[in-house]
């Protein structure tokens, strides 16, 4: 059937207001019913509902169109949505394109300019559509065997979930042991849960899981592949001697962590001082602590106050933080210290009453169940609070008082901005939570690094656990700043995700891909110095006519059908799946067609 016959339905959602707010949606319908190849305009307050699915269900069964356009909001948000009522309907799901009239529209224009913008995109989609084919999903072989890099909680985690459904793990670690930054944990917040049972309660079976094999003592040299079929070269220390190892998997979870914030030498007196020290610090004191008396001992000084402070090296703010020296600022909430701040305080005061604990805080912020209860608890116990801005900061300097070596001056705005001077025997700094630097490994893999230096997933609610590269997924604290629960979440969803893709034995994967008109190509290369994909495209050589002639060719599975190739092919032989040139045209003709637009 040619573009000219084909019968092109069209489905306006109303966002519930999100887009009929600016959008005259009904004048939008009316508009479209009149375009070229429309034989159905139809609008509905959520077009991703059942009923909305429903409509176009309805209309593909009684043959009324063949082709989709859907618009709505980005079609990263529910194109699958639409593309399984299409399934249902028992057509392809690949004859169906998306117009984003929410972002690119009613957010961005209102009135009748907005109005006419949804009718141009409209009529882009429509005109798009009429030139889709079917397609069919790419099915890849897939090793039943996932690689799990990182043996912290959320490595052990999911290793431990995928193993457990049948699927073989590699999990690798650089230190020499599993445990991560649970081993100089004590008791976790907000319910005082030992680390090390939790750590051991995860650890013994994987250590005992015939599924899982673990490398520690390990780094990755190379990452190469594709969903399915990833092969990784790994060296790994053993008895003072580096061996190769060569890892086929089929799935790849990045749970490479964090680490603590170290803060800048002189950041609060930290490094100048040292009655100064971090959160961490204190913890592995207090972990190892056997004072028996009524006051907390620090290397043999009684403690008589202590200053607890707030938000170092988190919610960085430029022109107020000094950066480091990569000039990189931590602006996010490291989510996990005011709660663990806040045990540590309670531990304190319970065990030691005569240790006076003052904390200096920007805002508290205990945003998970039971935490609350910490501060509710350490009010109770008698800790003082105060409260600075972020441009008045405490400052901590040496004591001219006899008995404490420290003092630390701060602008209380609980009290109305009085400037008082709380003498101190020990600060402690809740410093942040920055990720593990694995910047070597996300280039191997062209992993997305967000601009505060978290691994960045594909969306963080729709796909949580997904990079955009197929096969890749990653969970925990190398994603942004989580507790321990948060982290086996996490972990475990990761789990469910790569298990469900290997399970089969074999992927489908969407045919957005390069497509090689192998009559039109000339083997000039030019495409292969384009590909972003080391070895989604090759020039092979094939015989024909009798002559060994070199030929542009697609490994489908690789390919990210980002059209670069295209771009640059002298002779056009090479075009994208779903999003061809000619397909570009007739969206460009339909724009600036004044019979398609108003």
């Amino acid at each position: 059937m040619s573009e000219n016959n084909k019968k092109v339905g069209v489905y306006i959602c109303y966002c519930g207001g999100n887009i009929s707010d600016h959008v005259d949606v009904e004048e939008v319908r009316n508009r479209v019913e009149k375009m070229p190849g429309v034989t159905v305009a139809r609008t509905n307050m959520f077009m991703c509902s059942d009923p909305g699915q429903e409509m176009i269900i309805e209309d593909l069964k009684s043959d009324k169109i063949d082709r989709v356009v859907v618009a709505s909001c980005a079609p990263s948000l529910h194109e699958a949505t639409f593309r399984g009522a299409i399934e249902r309907a028992g057509s392809n799901p690949f004859i169906y394109d998306h117009a984003n009239i929410r972002e690119q529209v009613s957010w961005v224009h209102h009135g009748e300019t907005a109005t006419d913008k949804a009718t141009l995109l409209i009529a882009a989609a429509s005109a798009k559509s009429k030139l889709l084919k079917p397609l069919e999903p790419i099915r890849v072989e897939a090793k039943k065997h996932t690689t799990v890099i990182g043996g912290g909680i959320a490595g052990i985690k999911t290793a431990l979930d995928i193993a457990q459904k049948g699927i073989e793990v590699a999990l690798i670690e650089k230190l020499p042991i599993l445990g991560g930054r649970l081993n100089s944990l004590d008791r976790l917040a907000p319910f005082g849960e030992k680390a090390s049972d939790i750590l051991k309660e995860l650890l013994d079976p994987v250590l005992n899981h015939n599924a899982i094999t673990i490398h520690t003592d390990s780094k990755i040299e190379t990452i190469k592949g594709y969903v399915g079929n990833f092969s990784l070269i790994v060296t790994k220390k053993e008895n003072n001697k580096d061996i190769k190892l060569n890892i086929e998997t089929g799935a790849i979870v990045m749970a490479t962590g964090s680490v603590s914030y170290t803060p800048l030498n002189g950041e609060f007196g930290f490094g100048q001082h040292e009655q100064v020290i971090t959160l961490q610090d204190l913890i592995t004191l207090l972990k190892e602590n056997k004072s028996s008396g009524s006051s907390l001992e620090v290397n043999g000084k009684r403690i008589k106050n202590m200053v607890m402070i707030h938000c170092v090296g988190s919610r960085q703010i430029p022109g107020i933080h000094q950066p480091k020296e990569n000039g990189q600022l931590n602006e996010y909430c490291s989510r996990t210290c005011c709660a663990a701040l806040l045990n540590a305080a309670n531990q304190i005061r319970e065990k030691f009453p005569e240790t006076g604990i003052y904390e200096m805080y920007r805002d508290i912020r205990t945003y998970g169940r039971g935490q609350e209860e910490l501060y509710k608890q350490a009010s109770k116990n008698k800790v003082v609070f105060m409260r600075y801005e972020a441009d008045a900061p405490p400052v901590v300097s040496e004591s001219n008082h006899s008995e404490y070596p420290l003092k630390v001056k701060i602008t209380d705005s609980l009290t109305f901005n009085e400037v008082m001077d709380v003498p101190a025997d020990l600060v402690v700094l809740a410093t942040g939570i920055e990720p593990d630097n694995v910047s070597d490994i996300a280039s191997m893999m062209k992993l997305p690094i967000g601009t505060d230096q978290f691994l960045l997933e594909v969306h963080p609610k729709l796909r949580p656990v997904e990079f955009s590269i197929t096969g890749i997924f990653l969970g925990g604290t190398c994603q942004a700043p989580m507790d321990t629960g948060e982290t086996c979440n996490a972990a475990g969803a990761a789990a469910v995700k790569a298990s469900a893709l290997l399970s089969k034995g074999y992927i489908e994967l969407d045919p957005f891909v390069a497509e090689v008109n192998t009559d039109k190509c000339q083997g000039h290369g030019a495409c292969i110095e384009a590909c972003l994909k080391e070895g989604a495209l090759t020039l092979t050589e094939v015989k024909i006519d009798g002559k060994i002639v070199k030929k542009a060719q697609v490994t489908a599975a690789m390919c990210l059908g980002c059209g670069a190739c295209a771009a640059v092919c002298p002779k056009k032989a090479i075009d994208i799946n779903g999003w061809a040139l000619k397909q570009y045209e007739d969206m460009v003709d339909a724009i600036v067609s004044d019979g398609f637009a108003v």
